[in-house]
């Protein structure tokens, strides 16, 4: 049985560091439909990332990258509408640069620049001055933007807005953001065109995913998750939040992450009562619950995974029935969940399951009691609405593009999140999957992580990284700066 195990995992490592990679083809069909939508006499821009300003590995726009793959700074793509000839400017060669850091694509590397996403003109940056000067003067196209914050390193919209929104109420900070600067410029540029905001079109094209994009989110999960059960191995009490941090980290990396999709979630006990609490200083306690909800960024994408567990590797009695009534209910979205319905519909069908579940359930507290009742009301409640979606979409950003409270499609990529409070104790219990909707249901990718009792119990008994590679302690810092 353990050779079987063993033979799964090097299955599913290998399959991760294979060679995974968009074709020209892929990015032009992105293009295409982007064309589509616009009209024949219009043209949209977008602007590509600055340089990095320290030392960390250069990540581009999602937005641009989708469009291009390609990962050179300071580049600019442009798209004719119906057509989709699409130019692409970039910077030229700097062979100092490249003797230091490694080759980069240029305006000179034009064939294969044009190999690898199958655009029809590259140009040096300074050209797309005189090409927009020429179109204004032949025929005032239209002009399409993206007028909202473009994501990069783990951002998501979200928290893109609220970094505006910070600037704007701080009265001694006048900063404007890239990305308005860039438009007022082409707005000034193209003087008499009509401007529009090509974000709706680009984000209705994120939020179905491809394919190939499919293939990608599902290794950035099995990365995920590999964490989670490494963590279920090696969580004890003792431990600190950030050494589990660091764990997750390693079995990234060594398996081409290119960093975090957001920061780690690891909280210890009545840390998880802020869902949000990152600072991963503290000691895990004996009898506490962890919380763990961390994932790669892999190749532009994320995933987006949370497990709950006890510390000391067994629930408590208590503990027990209120993860298991949570657990019963969880499953009873996932089970709802299937493509050409409205996410409200599912949530419906769930409340009506969840209603049974609770008169069913039975608590020694009081207030657990409680806590499970106002779960499954507020559930119903949500269940009553016009719109609403079952979680957040999952893709190049954690919190995704794309408008999920509609008809669940396939191709469709989300995570659902329900929390269960018990503010009497600061107890939060939260588990979180990511779901592929397809043409005949629901794949949950990251099924394979326990979430029932005896599951976790049992993966938490075996030996984990951290009991083979323990922090130093100050006797061993002691050791190695002897003098």
């Amino acid at each position: 049985m353990k050779n079987k195990i063993l033979l799964l995992l090097l299955f599913i490592i290998n399959i991760i560091n294979a060679e995974v990679t968009f074709t020209a083809d892929e990015f032009k069909s992105r293009r295409m439909k982007l064309a589509k939508e616009l009209e024949t006499n219009a043209i949209a821009i977008f602007q590509g990332a600055p340089s990095e300003t320290g030392y960390v590995k250069f990540r581009q726009y999602n937005e641009f990258y989708y469009l291009t793959g390609i990962e050179t700074a300071h580049a600019y793509v442009l798209i004719k509408g119906g057509s989709g000839e699409t130019s692409l400017y970039l910077p030229h060669k700097n062979p100092r640069r490249e003797r230091s850091e490694g080759p980069l694509m240029s305006s000179e590397d034009v064939d294969e620049v044009k190999k690898m996403n199958g655009v029809d003109n590259v140009y040096p940056t300074e050209m797309m001055g005189e090409h927009l000067w020429r179109m204004r003067m032949r025929s005032k196209p239209i002009v399409y933007l993206y007028q909202t914050p473009p994501e990069r390193h783990a951002e998501s919209r979200d928290l893109l807005l609220r970094y505006e929104g910070d600037i704007q109420n701080d009265p001694w900070d006048h900063t404007e953001p890239r990305y308005k600067n860039f438009n007022k410029n082409i707005s000034n540029q193209m003087h008499g065109s009509e401007i529009k905001d090509i974000t709706p079109i680009l984000d209705g094209l994120r939020l179905i995913k491809s394919q190939a994009e499919i293939n990608i989110l599902k290794k950035a999960t099995v990365l995920s998750c590999l964490a989670l059960m490494e963590a279920m191995r090696s969580t004890k009490p003792g431990l600190f939040e950030y050494e589990l941090d660091g764990m997750a980290k390693y079995i990234y990396h060594i398996n081409g992450a290119q960093g975090d999709a957001y920061y780690s979630l690891i909280a210890n006990g009545p840390n998880a009562y802020m869902p949000h609490y990152h600072e991963k200083k503290d000691k895990l306690k004996d009898g506490d619950l962890l919380l763990m909800d961390y994932s790669p960024d892999f190749k532009y994408y994320m995933s987006d995974i949370t497990r709950m567990i006890p510390v000391n590797g067994k629930f408590s009695k208590e503990q027990s029935q209120l993860y298991s009534f949570y657990v019963s209910c969880y499953r009873a979205i996932l089970d709802n969940i299937r493509p050409y319905v409205e996410p409200v519909q599912v949530r419906k069908d769930a409340a009506k399951k969840m209603e049974t579940i609770l008169s069913n359930s039975k608590f020694d507290q009081p207030h657990h009691l409680k806590a499970a009742e106002n779960f499954v009301k507020s559930y119903v409640r949500s269940s009553k609405r016009d719109f609403a979606s079952l979680g957040h979409g999952v893709g190049m950003a954690t919190h995704d593009v794309g408008d999920h409270s509609k008809m669940l499609m396939p191709g469709m990529v989300f995570t659902i999140e329900p929390a269960l409070r018990v503010p009497e104790e600061n107890i939060y219990i939260r588990l979180e999957d990511l779901i592929v909707i397809t043409e005949t249901g629901a794949e949950v990718i990251s099924d394979f992580v326990p979430m029932d009792i005896k599951g976790i119990e049992k993966l938490m008994r075996e030996k984990g990284m951290l009991d083979r590679y323990k922090s130093l302690t100050e006797k061993d810092y002691k050791k190695y700066l002897k003098k």
